[in-house]
């Protein structure tokens, strides 16, 4: 069998098939991080003898007729999930050590279905960034231009994805953290619709791992194939068992559609509030001309879209509220003094960023009524379209950046100059409303870069994006290793 860049599905047959091992699998996937991620660095926490061990136990099930969706598929966990005995460190060195006592529940999911756990990938420090360093483990690097970023904060996966170091992985996604870093390497990623899966056991140190629900962030598969992204979905989609499983059984609605002509699908290419650039652009277009060459009803504009604006300042405030909630007072009284000096003029969103670090409990609670009314809204264009097609960042991957002071970085958009947190407005809108969205590869740059798009759908018809984006890698393809 040929084991270079296999799909999950294609090595779940060929395990129930018998024409190879767990263990086989396994030993080569080892094989494979041990020689190239030296120069990659996507595994920063590898826990191979425990999965040699787990490969073993998977062998020996199947041989007692045993068979589980992912039983002996090698597979990475985002470092941010714990994973008893091994640290989950968020990249922050004053928790190095923090060692969880138990899985995260997606974790556990993971290993009930059969999945044999290589190690954990790398992240960015506290998750917060769109690039993937830190001072433990270092930074990871493109697999297609070392001299770029893999994406944050789930880079290390969609880096360990692209360089074959496993099948599948699971990551996490508050500003584009799954979708970002699937359109940098190239890979497929789904950001499932908010409150989908459960997300306790990710959770930054050493807090407890409570089944808390939360504001914005989701938990979700990457993989190199859209019918593998739903594989691994549907390992992991469900409520925690402590508290809505007590009561409720999840049944996620089917596809809408199973044909590429009977989709409706809204395409868009322009945000107000930053420039698309050229090579994102292309993959868009590509996307469109394949949905309009299949028979699907595409369109460019649409009276029903919510206001781009609004959704970026209402994402904007809501995702900055939340980020700096458990800063030093110390801290948050300079924010404060700071957003003070603010020019009622001044509507940028680096305002909007520096106004919502200091957002009152009344502040939130407004925007979070405004945020209800979009939803609304959503769900009023959902009824005359089923998919949006839209970019996840402006450009393609962009040179490691690591300076410290992340509000004064910038994004190069076809040689100008941007504020480097205004890429995440695309990214903001699933996220602000909780709307599902799958990040399928759309092309290449001119330089060679992959470059990736996102479909969005209906709240908690997750399905309808991953079907659309199985019938588009059957007609632009897909995933494509790093040369």
């Amino acid at each position: 069998m040929q084991t270079n860049f296999p799909t999950a599905e294609e090595l779940a047959a060929a395990l129930r098939a018998g024409e190879v091992t767990s263990a086989e699998l396994t030993d080569e996937a080892i094989a494979r991080i041990e020689r190239d991620d030296k120069v990659i660095n996507a595994i920063c926490v590898p826990d191979f003898d425990r999965a040699r061990a787990a490969a073993r136990d998977a062998d020996r099930a199947r041989a007692r007729g045993e068979d589980r969706p992912l039983l002996g598929v090698p597979v990475t966990v985002k470092e941010s999930y714990d994973v008893a005995g091994l640290p989950t460190t968020w990249g922050m060195p004053p928790h190095r050590n923090h060692m969880p006592a138990e899985d995260a529940v997606q974790v556990s999911r993971l290993k009930a279905a059969g999945a044999v756990v290589l190690g954990k990938t790398n992240v960015p420090l506290g998750l917060q960034d769109i690039q993937s360093f830190n001072e433990i483990y270092g930074t990871t690097n493109n697999p297609w231009d070392h001299g770029r970023t893999a994406g944050g904060s789930s880079g290390g996966s969609a880096a360990a994805l692209a360089s074959g170091f496993g099948a599948l992985s699971i990551g996490s996604d508050l500003a584009g953290s799954l979708r970002t870093p699937a359109h940098f390497c190239g890979v497929y990623a789904h950001k499932p619709t908010l409150g989908l899966a459960a997300t306790r056991g990710m959770v930054p140190p050493p807090a407890p791992a409570l089944p808390t629900e939360l504001d914005l962030a989701v938990v979700g598969p990457m993989a190199r194939t859209a019918r593998d992204l739903t594989l691994l979905l549907d390992v992991m989609a469900g409520p925690d068992p402590l508290t809505l499983g007590v009561a409720h059984r999840l049944t996620l609605p089917p596809p809408r559609h199973r044909r590429l002509r009977d989709f409706r699908v809204l395409v868009l290419d322009d945000h107000p509030l930053i420039p698309t650039g050229s090579a994102v652009r292309a993959g868009v277009n590509r996307v469109a001309d394949a949905l309009a060459d299949g028979g699907a009803r595409v369109e460019r504009h649409s009276p029903l879209l919510p206001d781009l604006t609004e959704a970026a300042v209402l994402y904007t405030q809501l995702l900055f509220s939340g980020s700096i909630a458990r800063f030093p007072i110390e801290a948050y009284e300079q924010l404060r003094a700071r957003a003070a000096g603010l020019s009622a003029d001044d509507q940028s969103l680096d305002a909007t960023r520096l106004r919502g670090m200091v957002f009152s409990h009344r502040d939130w609670m407004e925007a979070n009524n405004r945020r209800e009314l979009h939803r609304h809204d959503w769900r009023r264009l959902f009824a005359e379209f089923d998919a949006v097609v839209c970019p996840i960042t402006p450009t393609p991957a962009f040179p490691h950046d690591h300076d410290p002071a992340l509000l004064e970085r910038r994004i190069d958009i076809d040689g100008v100059g941007y504020p480097y947190f205004d890429q995440l407005v695309w990214a903001g809108l699933a996220t602000m409303p909780g709307l599902p969205a799958t990040a399928v590869p759309a092309g290449r740059s001119p330089e060679g870069l992959p470059v990736g798009v996102q479909l969005i759908g209906p709240m908690f018809e997750d399905r309808t994006p991953l079907r659309l984006a199985e019938l588009l890698e059957q007609r632009i393809g897909g995933f494509q290793p790093p040369k």
